[in-house]
C-alpha cells in the first residue's frame, strides 16, 4: 500500500484522491474548504480541514512519510505557489501539481514541483489522438513527441515478421511489447521473427507523428 496526500479537494483533486483510494491506497485529503472535506470523507483514509499555505500548518500534517503530495488548488495560483514552496523545504521527494498554464508550471517546478499535470491539455491532446488515429486505442505521453501506443496491426502487418516489417527503419517507431489475444499471453520485446497476428495488439514507442502515419496503412 502506497500513501498520498492530496491537497486541494476541487472536481480534478476529488477525482485524483477517490481513485487513489479505491485503488486500496493510503490518501489524505486536505483543504481548506469544510463542505469540500465533509464530501471527500467517505472516499479516502483521512480529511482534514487545514489551510496549508501556512508552513507550520503544513508542517503539522507528517507529509514528509508520503509517496507523493499531489496540489491540486483551482485557478487562483497565489496558494499552490506558496505550498509547493512549503513542500519543498520540508523535503517532500515528489510534488505533483496542476497547473493553469505553462507560465504557472514552470513557476512551481522552479518552486520544487517534480512534476507538472495539465488535466484540460493532457485529455485535448488524448481525444485529438485518437479521432486523428481510431487504430490507437491508448497512448501515454513521454514528452519530447514521443508516446508509448497500443495500436491494432493495419491489414498489411498481419501475417508478416518484424523484421519483414522492419518498422524502426521505415517509420522510426519500435514494437516494445504485444499482446497476444488468442491465446491470451503478453510478450515482452517481441524478436524479429515474431509474426503479427489480427487479433494482436502492438505497443508501440515512437514519435506521435510517425504512430499517426500508421495509421493510413492498408
Amino acid at each position: 500500500m502506497k500513501r498520498f496526500a492530496v491537497i486541494g479537494t476541487g472536481s480534478f483533486g476529488y477525482h485524483v484522491a477517490r481513485a487513489l483510494y479505491e485503488n486500496k491506497n493510503e490518501v489524505i485529503a486536505i483543504d481548506r474548504n469544510k463542505d469540500r472535506v465533509q464530501a471527500m470523507e467517505p472516499f479516502c483514509t483521512s480529511a482534514i480541514v487545514q489551510d496549508v499555505t501556512d508552513m507550520e500548518a503544513l508542517k503539522s500534517l507528517g507529509l514528509d512519510e508520503m509517496d507523493a503530495v499531489i496540489v491540486s488548488t483551482g485557478a487562483n495560483i497565489k496558494p499552490s505557489i506558496l505550498i509547493c514552496f512549503h513542500l519543498s523545504r520540508l523535503g517532500i521527494n515528489r510534488i505533483i501539481a496542476k497547473a493553469e498554464d505553462d507560465d504557472h508550471g514552470e513557476i512551481l517546478i522552479q518552486l520544487g514541483a517534480t512534476e507538472i499535470i495539465r488535466p484540460g491539455m493532457d485529455m485535448a491532446r488524448r481525444l485529438a489522438m485518437r479521432l486523428t488515429s481510431p487504430n490507437i486505442l491508448e497512448f501515454l505521453p513521454l514528452g519530447e513527441d514521443y508516446t508509448i501506443a497500443q495500436v491494432e496491426p493495419p491489414p498489411s502487418f498481419i501475417g508478416k515478421s518484424l523484421r519483414e516489417l522492419d518498422l524502426r527503419k521505415r517509420y522510426e517507431v519500435n514494437i516494445i511489447a504485444v499482446k497476444e489475444l488468442d491465446p491470451e499471453r503478453f510478450v515482452m520485446v517481441p524478436d524479429a521473427d515474431f509474426t503479427v497476428e489480427e487479433k494482436d495488439i502492438l505497443i508501440i514507442l515512437g514519435k506521435e507523428s510517425d504512430l499517426t502515419k500508421i495509421r493510413g496503412l492498408k
